[in-house]
């Protein structure tokens, strides 16, 4: 077959382009691959943060229930706050959730669960959902936990993310959380994640015999009180210095 200068050439070019495109998509980045790259770096790197929240900030500051920090392990903070905030997610201090409420330091979580002596068949009672992020560490750990937020908005955010994260022994609902939950009582534990001035007298009512609620009590100074019920008493005992949000009444209709 006949080429001309001109044609070999212009066939030459043709060539030079091909192996340049096909050069240039291998080399070309692939948006997908590196988004699922970023996506499973970002997510190892908060499970290390959260290893080491329970080893650092948990054990090493006393807690010892195993389940509780096994609970503490599984459950993902950084899920229950803002995108702003989750560079902190796993830092010792309390957070920002809106509507001027915060979601606990994980030693004060830690701290209130594990004085509760929750039970694997227990029925747990949470007053202030927040965020839900303590109603899932608590689901980790009962086979049933009801959680009362007075916030819609918050209520509404809890339950989505609860769902999302797969809680299907949490049931959240919006309502007075001096009232209690009367319909699903007594509880076997009740943990109350905002500090009235004195005790509800529902909440006592709501507690079945032998079990426990840890509730911070106080005004401008309170103390963490874990109170047990008996048969024929109710036993208060102080524990450490806390500082909660106020706990507030349903005093119209949302």
């Amino acid at each position: 077959m006949y080429f001309n200068l001109a044609s070999i050439a212009l066939l030459s070019c043709c060539v030079l382009l091909m192996c340049m495109s096909s050069y240039g998509a291998e080399l070309s980045p692939n948006p997908a691959r590196i988004q699922s790259q970023s996506s499973n770096s970002t997510i190892e790197q908060f499970e290390q943060q959260r290893r080491q929240m329970v080893e650092y900030q948990l054990r090493g500051r006393g807690i010892k229930d195993e389940r509780v920090l096994a609970a503490m392990s599984q459950v993902p903070r950084h899920q229950f706050v803002d995108l702003s905030w989750r560079d902190w997610a796993y830092n010792d201090r309390p957070l920002p959730i809106g509507h001027d409420q915060t979601i606990s330091q994980p030693y004060i979580v830690a701290y209130m669960t594990e004085a509760a002596e929750i039970s694997p068949e227990d029925k747990v009672l949470e007053i202030g959902t927040g965020c839900g992020y303590q109603a899932a560490i608590l689901g980790e750990i009962a086979q049933e936990v009801y959680s009362i937020e007075i916030i819609p908005q918050l209520a509404e955010r809890a339950r989505r993310t609860l769902n999302q994260l797969g809680y299907e022994n949490i049931k959240v609902k919006t309502g007075d959380g001096y009232q209690g939950w009367i319909e699903n009582a007594p509880y076997d534990a009740i943990i109350v994640t905002a500090a009235p001035e004195h005790i509800p007298q529902p909440l006592i009512d709501q507690l079945a015999t032998n079990g426990k609620m840890v509730i911070p009590v106080g005004k401008w100074y309170q103390d963490m009180v874990v109170l047990t019920k008996t048969q024929d008493r109710i036993v208060k005992k102080k524990t450490i210095p806390v500082r909660f949000v106020p706990m507030r009444r349903k005093s119209r209709a949302w």
